[in-house]
């Protein structure tokens, strides 16, 4: 299925491959085969970042992106597809970048132009923000407590952000990890300055994490800022490989223990109830989790993303997967049982 992607014109497929893995996980080869299966099979959008692969480290910074621009380079596509990536945001733990991320334009031109080099083209279709150039709630903090800090403004980031559509190197902008006062106040600021505005917004969704639809879901049918939904399967989570304390030797949770809003003794629970409802339905865990986020209505693309082709041929399989009434109505009551236990 083919889904606007906000007011830009541009047409994105409802599942999006994810790379984070790449780099990391998987091998240049591993991601070569899983762009060709993607490709053959209908996804033509792509997300990545100039943070990946992860997790983060020094040492493979950028891969990710190398990953797929020789692929690019080798097949000669850069036209059929949709390519999306990110510039990061300010934090301790990313300082290997140019001396610390921060939104201003000396930084965003230097990460696009980073960015356009590994992936080997001339222009990004859709340019993210990974996280808020602020200090706020991502990455699973809950309570929100007001802290000061530095910050770049808004407006200046979003006219470093209008420089490089006018250049011709990024096409359209979106938010990631943003909250709804994020949101409105980069839309407000657009409209009141006659700046790019955001068409979309990748934060996480799933069954273990419905966060978006208090206060972002209004927003992404209203102001046409749908969600790019990542980690729908939580990390894996969700489609049941962990089990009764199973630790698959290569499993992303086994072998990176910094994921562990996860596997808390309520998303534990959580996702036990959600894989015997599958079962019980005749699904498999997997293909109900990715169903649901897919046909949610303010979702614009689910970033589906996998180390080996037969997690990436299940995932695509459910694309077209529509859960009956009864199995909605069984899975709301698990949410009201276990609401949002890995946010």
């Amino acid at each position: 299925e083919r889904r606007p992607l906000g007011q830009t014109g541009i047409q994105v497929s409802s599942l999006c491959l994810g790379t984070m893995t790449w780099g990391e996980q998987n091998t240049e080869a591993d991601a070569h085969a899983q762009l060709d299966y993607a490709t053959d099979h209908g996804i033509q959008f792509i997300d990545t970042a100039e943070l990946y692969p992860v997790p983060p480290r020094p040492e493979t910074q950028g891969r990710t992106e190398t990953y797929l621009g020789s692929w690019l380079k080798q097949r000669g596509r850069r036209d059929d597809l949709v390519l999306a990536t990110k510039a990061c945001g300010p934090g301790e733990w990313v300082q290997y970048f140019r001396g610390g991320p921060r939104h201003t334009e000396a930084y965003l031109t230097a990460a696009v132009e980073d960015s356009l080099s590994r992936l080997q083209t001339d222009y990004v279709d859709l340019y993210q923000l990974h996280w808020p150039d602020r200090a706020t709630n991502f990455f699973g903090q809950l309570g929100y407590q007001h802290r000061e800090g530095p910050e770049t403004p808004i407006d200046e980031i979003l006219r470093a952000l209008e420089r490089l559509v006018q250049s011709g190197k990024i096409r359209a902008i979106g938010l990631s990890n943003e909250t709804p006062w994020g949101v409105m106040r980069f839309l407000e600021i657009a409209r009141r300055e006659q700046l790019p505005l955001v068409q979309s917004i990748q934060n996480p969704y799933s069954l273990l994490n419905r966060t978006f639809e208090i206060g972002l879901a209004e927003i992404a049918h209203r102001e046409q800022v749908g969600l790019l939904a990542y980690s729908p399967l939580g990390f894996g989570v969700l489609s049941g490989k962990y089990r009764n304390n199973q630790r698959p030797a290569k499993a992303r949770l086994t072998l990176f223990t910094r994921f562990s809003r996860y596997n808390n003794p309520q998303a534990t629970a959580a996702t036990e109830a959600y894989c015997s409802l599958a079962e019980a339905s005749g699904m498999t865990p997997t293909e109900m989790a990715l169903a649901f986020v897919t046909t949610r209505p303010f979702v614009t693309s689910n970033i589906i993303g996998a180390t080996s082709l037969a997690q990436l041929a299940e995932n695509i399989e459910t694309h077209a997967r529509v859960l009956p009434e009864p199995v909605l109505t069984e899975i709301d009551a698990i949410h009201q049982q276990y609401p949002n236990p890995a946010p």
